[in-house]
């Protein structure tokens, strides 16, 4: 078993200290979780973590050379047309959608290219999600739900731990447990093969970044 003072920095982030923000299309409203480079702009961010709070149906922001992972974390969801050749197609066109992600229940999972035109459809109101941003090339980013109790192994350049629902502890290695409340995270630099046991019945999002070499 890993011993936590293995690791470099861990850090609580808790989510009622988040900053929102207008999107980048000024569509919304975002809370950055965490990035690297720190404070980098939207432009020039190796990986990003953010919550989004989706009020209406509209274009997402595009970010070229970005692979996007995006979580549905509470409201009836949405469903994300991908639109084809969008210089040419009205948005609304059906025929004009290649491929249609169906965000219905919390903690469902979308993967899409930041480069590709996606409309959102709010299936009954608001949504808030969960977003991973990695900038292709320079980073390549994992991630998964885990349920509590449960226990696993932890290896990565940077890895997050963010308590979707409920209410959680995280045991990393021998250290004293860390309590996470519903929209915390635990940060985690340099995990190498830890051990990480989670208990209460909540859920989290496992991210798991490693850089490029």
């Amino acid at each position: 078993m890993s011993d936590v003072s293995n690791v470099s920095t861990v850090t609580l982030i808790r989510g009622v200290d988040l900053v929102a923000a207008p999107w980048k299309n000024g569509g919304g409203v975002t809370r950055e979780v965490a990035a690297v480079p720190e404070q980098a702009g939207l432009d020039s961010f190796v990986w990003r973590v953010s919550i989004a709070d989706v009020a209406q149906a509209g274009p997402f922001s595009r970010f070229a050379g970005i692979d996007r992972t995006l979580v549905l974390l509470s409201g009836a969801g949405m469903m994300l047309d991908e639109i084809a050749q969008p210089d040419h197609a009205a948005a609304d066109d059906a025929t004009s959608v290649a491929h249609t992600h169906a965000l219905t229940r919390p903690l469902d999972v979308a993967r899409f290219a930041g480069e590709t035109a996606i409309d959102a459809r709010l299936v009954d109101g608001a949504t808030r999600d969960f977003n991973l941003m990695v900038r292709r090339g320079a980073a390549r980013g994992e991630l998964d739900v885990w349920h509590g109790p449960a226990h696993h192994e932890l290896s990565a350049d940077v890895a997050l731990l963010y308590c979707a629902q409920g209410a959680v502890s995280i045991n990393l290695g021998d250290a004293p447990p860390h309590a996470l409340a519903e929209g915390d995270t635990l940060r985690v630099n340099a995990p190498d093969a830890l051990h990480c046991a989670i208990g209460g019945t909540g859920a989290l999002l496992a991210i798991r970044l490693h850089y490029e070499r």
